[in-house]
């Protein structure tokens, strides 16, 4: 287990800790000025709550059952029924990473001082993250608005030792179990507390914090595939000039024009275009356009990554205990902002696994690949060689194209029409991890045949670009084999997958191009 440490204060957190606590099991400490300022708004939600008159989510009923004024001795009932009443999640569970990064989230906004949560609620959410302590959190039941209520109600249950989560060791066992054996004391919820464990946007914002280094890992890889797949069809590096960039000057593109073309650095394989027998003046669409498309891709990403830094420095909750003593009410737990970007990026990952399955296809057609064998085959009749892996790639584009369809632009009233218009950003969220995953392996098959395509033009006697080798070897180290008849081909694949989504691709050519955006 990773040792470091993330300190959550009263400022928010940064996409570096979300990733260390849900993926590398960092642990998570309150700093003293966040266990100040929980004590602070604290006390203010008590002197309220000794009041007579009603305030919303300390001494009412919530969302349409806000108008009702609920007496002292049944307040603690109120906050232990929101939890378990809005624990109603069904379907597959969710990942690990993204329960984690929804906990640690909701701790980050409790740590802010807005809440009005006691700092022993707060030490315990992190005591549970710190043990390994999972809750079982489903995959459908948030609709976006108000937070992803049922995805933290799942957590909130286990912070009172019910429910069902997951231990260290994988094993599923009942909450209050597991909190007995780490030594966790169940927390008896107070005024306002319930309700504040679940209104936030975390579940979706964790989702997408991920999805942006997952993506930006895949960019820079596409463009390095992009590149291959340019040298393995013989066409020309001149479409990548720095000077032709310059005058459309989106960054994004800038940025993969000059990554292809350090990739593709020294190589003896591009300009051949107008020898063979089909003399070119221009390369396909999607070939010469791939720093358009890869580049304005990356430019969306820049946007979502502005949006989710902006979410991390917030505090989402209904109500919120404002400096001056207020308690108020408000709609910043629409999950608005954080759905249209999850949609914006499926949208251009969909796209770019579009344009990357084309560059496939086109090194397998003898018509158009400009010499090279069918589907990359070493004796084509007898060999199929790469044709059904354009097929899985093909299959994976057509789910990544559904999943470009919008959930944000979706909206179904719930609550008794008091919450009437939501985000479905949960959603959105969970077709974007789809989304991510099937670009992964489309990447992995165009690199699979661009290596292969590069290793039949060299033994043709021509010579690919230095980083081009580098990567070639790599992969060849890797496990992934090279050209030659016919084998199982999913291992090969599944190889392919894991080397780039591990970095490895950027990795090899780095010692070669330098660092790569």
């Amino acid at each position: 287990m990773d040792m470091h440490t993330v300190v959550v204060g009263t400022s928010g957190t940064t996409a570096q800790d979300v990733i260390a606590v849900a993926r590398g099991n960092a642990r998570v400490e309150l700093s003293a000025a966040a266990v100040d300022a929980l004590a602070a708004a604290r006390e203010i939600v008590d002197a309220l709550a000794a009041k007579p008159e009603p305030v919303y989510g300390v001494s009412t009923g919530f969302g349409a059952l806000a108008s009702r004024h609920i007496s002292q001795d049944l307040r603690a009932q109120l906050q232990r029924n929101i939890v378990r009443s809005h624990a109603a999640g069904m379907g597959p569970r969710v990942e690990r990473e993204v329960v984690r990064a929804l906990m640690f989230l909701r701790l980050k906004t409790v740590a802010s001082g807005h809440t009005g949560v006691r700092p022993e609620v707060a030490q315990t959410m992190a005591d549970v993250l710190n043990a390994g302590i999972t809750p079982v959190v489903h995959e459908y039941g948030s609709l976006g608005c108000s937070g992803d209520l049922a995805p933290l109600s799942h957590c909130a249950l286990t912070l009172m030792g019910e429910g069902d989560a997951e231990g260290p060791d994988g094993t599923v066992r009942p909450a209050g179990e597991l909190l007995a054996a780490h030594g966790i004391t169940p927390v008896e919820l107070r005024e306002k507390e319930g309700l504040a464990l679940l209104n936030g946007t975390d579940g979706m914002l964790g989702m997408l914090v991920m999805a942006l280094a997952d993506l930006k890992n895949l960019y820079t890889s596409a463009d390095i595939t992009a590149a291959l797949s340019l040298e393995a069809l013989l066409g020309t590096d001149k479409v990548l000039a720095p000077e032709l960039h310059a005058i459309r000057p989106h960054p994004g593109q800038g940025v993969s024009a000059d990554n292809m073309l350090r990739v593709l650095a020294g190589s003896g394989l591009t300009g051949h275009f107008q020898e063979d027998e089909a003399p070119r003046v221009q390369d396909a669409y999607s070939v010469r356009c791939a720093p358009q498309v890869n580049g304005a891709g990356r430019d969306t990403l820049d946007h979502a990554a502005v949006v989710a830094a902006r979410e991390l420095a917030s505090a989402v909750d209904n109500p919120v205990v404002l400096p001056d003593g207020r308690v108020e009410s408000n709609g910043n737990f629409h999950g608005a902002p954080v759905a249209y970007v999850l949609d914006f990026l499926a949208i251009v990952a969909a796209d770019l696994g579009s344009i990357t399955e084309r560059r496939t296809d086109r090194l397998l057609d003898k018509n158009r690949s400009h010499g090279l064998p069918p589907f990359l085959a070493d004796d084509a009749g007898v060999d199929s060689g790469l044709m059904i892996a354009q097929y899985t790639q093909a299959a994976l584009v057509s789910e990544m194209k559904r999943l470009a369809v919008p959930a944000s632009a979706d909206s179904i009233p719930s609550s008794a029409m008091q919450e009437d218009h939501v985000s479905m950003g949960w959603s959105a969220a969970r077709k974007l991890r789809t989304t991510v995953d099937n670009l992964a392996r489309i990447v992995a098959v165009e690199l699979y045949a661009a290596t292969r395509a590069i290793e039949l033009r060299a033994a043709g006697g021509l010579t690919p670009a230095p980083a081009s080798q580098a990567a070639i070897e790599a992969l060849r180290a890797a496990g992934v084999q090279g050209p030659g008849p016919d084998r199982f081909l999913s291992p090969d694949l599944a190889a392919a997958d894991a080397f780039v989504r591990a970095g490895k691709l950027i990795a090899a050519v780095e010692p070669v191009t330098g660092p790569l955006a």
